[in-house]
C-alpha cells in the first residue's frame, strides 16, 4: 500500500471503531471523573502512556491526577477514583491496584477491549473500545492496518481526548486556564 492509501486505511480503522464506543459509557467515564476527588490512572505498555497523557490533560482542566506508580503519587482514598486502561483487562500488575483497591473506598473504571475480563468484572464503569478480540485470554487481533494492539492504543488516545473536549466544555474552563497550568520548566 502506497502512504495515502495507508494513511486512508488507519483513519477509517479508528473512525469504524470509536463509532462503535457506546456514547452511554463515555458518559459515565466523564461523571466518575467529576464526581472524583482525585483521578489515579493506571495503564501498561503503550495504552500506559496514552493514560499518562490522559492524567497531564485532567491537570491541565485542574483536576488533581495522579499516576499510579510516580513515585509522588498518594495514597489512594474513599471518593477517589482508579481508572485504567487496558486491552486485556488482565495484565497482572493491575490486577494487583485491583486487588489493593478493594480496602480503600475508592471507585474503579476502566477502558478496555476485552469485557470478559477480571477487571472489567470489577469496575464499576466500562468504557469498551473494540479494537480487541480475546479468546481464552489472549489477544487474537482485529482486522486493522495497524499492527500489534495499535488500534486499541490509538483509540484509547482519541476517546481520552474526546472526555477531556467534554469535561473542558461541562467545566466552562478555558484554553487560557489550561495554558496557565502547563508545565513551565522544559
Amino acid at each position: 500500500m502506497e502512504t495515502p492509501d495507508l494513511i486512508d486505511a488507519i483513519v477509517a480503522d479508528i473512525g469504524r471503531t470509536l463509532g462503535r464506543v457506546e456514547p452511554a459509557q463515555v458518559g459515565d467515564i466523564c461523571a466518575a471523573i467529576s464526581a472524583a476527588d482525585r483521578i489515579f490512572i493506571a495503564g501498561k505498555g503503550r495504552s500506559g502512556l496514552q493514560m499518562r497523557a490522559f492524567a497531564m490533560r485532567l491537570m491541565h482542566l485542574g483536576l488533581t491526577a495522579h499516576v499510579v506508580d510516580d513515585v509522588t503519587t498518594p495514597a489512594i482514598g474513599a471518593g477517589d477514583l482508579l481508572l485504567i486502561g487496558s486491552a486485556s483487562g488482565r495484565t497482572s500488575s493491575l490486577l494487583r491496584y485491583v486487588d489493593a483497591l478493594r480496602e480503600t473506598g475508592a471507585e474503579l473504571a476502566l477502558f478496555t477491549g476485552n469485557l470478559d475480563s477480571p477487571i472489567a468484572a470489577a469496575a464499576r464503569k466500562v468504557a469498551h473500545i473494540p479494537a480487541s478480540n480475546f479468546k481464552a485470554g489472549r489477544q487474537t487481533g482485529v482486522d486493522s492496518v495497524l499492527v500489534m494492539g495499535s488500534l486499541f492504543e490509538h483509540c484509547l488516545g482519541l476517546l481520552c481526548e474526546l472526555i477531556i473536549i467534554r469535561l473542558k466544555a461541562a467545566r466552562r474552563i478555558d484554553e487560557a486556564a489550561m495554558n496557565a497550568r502547563h508545565a513551565n520548566l522544559e
